[in-house]
């Protein structure tokens, strides 16, 4: 038990001593009245986030154009552009004849039997045959079959093509926390009560 609470104990005995006393007709030679200290309070201020930080992003969408230009066959400096490729074609070249005519010997002749009839009397002769000839045609090839390879060319065009004017932009803006100052009150000290002697003329006095 704590000092100021032995106080205050016997400080209660002590005038319920004294009220036994007055209501037996005794004098009072000690009063106490019970008294309260209230709370004590104080007003602080305070800074409070009422915001959090963050970021906000600023989007910009690309800007597109149209740009026509004609597409070189050839170009250091530019992409080449097709709309038609090349394509490569095989064709077969027939031969060049021509016709040549010629004396052949077909037959070389020679002797052979046969039945005439002569002065009425029927014999068997001998006749002889000279060598037979004749004319043929021949095919002279002049220049042979060959396959010939053709190139047909890309071709161009004059186009229109798309080109960025200017490419997406986003720019990232950071936003401070927000805060706001508010009041607060406090407790400073906690109140208290007790027993405090006083003195009471003719009635509570030593």
């Amino acid at each position: 038990m704590s000092r100021k609470t032995a106080c205050f104990a016997m400080a209660g005995l002590t005038m319920l001593g004294s009220i036994s006393q007055t209501a037996a007709g005794g004098r009072a030679v000690e009063c106490y009245e019970r008294v309260r200290t209230p709370d004590v309070y104080d007003t602080v201020y305070e800074d409070v986030m009422i915001s959090p930080p963050s970021q906000q992003v600023d989007y910009e969408a690309p800007i597109y154009g149209a740009r026509e230009r004609v597409v070189p066959i050839y170009g250091a400096r530019e992409r080449v552009v097709m709309t038609v490729p090349a394509q490569v074609t095989y064709e077969v070249v027939p031969a060049i004849t021509r016709t040549v005519y010629h004396t052949v010997k077909v037959d070389d002749g020679g002797y052979s039997w046969e039945w005439r009839v002569i002065h009425g009397r029927k014999v068997l002769c001998k006749v002889r045959h000279g060598a037979r000839y004749e004319r043929v045609a021949e095919t002279v090839v002049i220049r042979p079959e060959r396959t010939r390879r053709t190139v047909i060319p890309a071709q161009y065009d004059r186009i229109a093509e798309e080109v960025l004017v200017r490419p997406e932009q986003r720019r990232v803006v950071d936003i401070p926390a927000a805060y706001q100052t508010v009041a607060r009150r406090v407790l400073v000290r906690e109140g208290s009560s007790g027993w405090r002697r006083v003195h009471i003329p003719r009635h509570c006095q030593d």
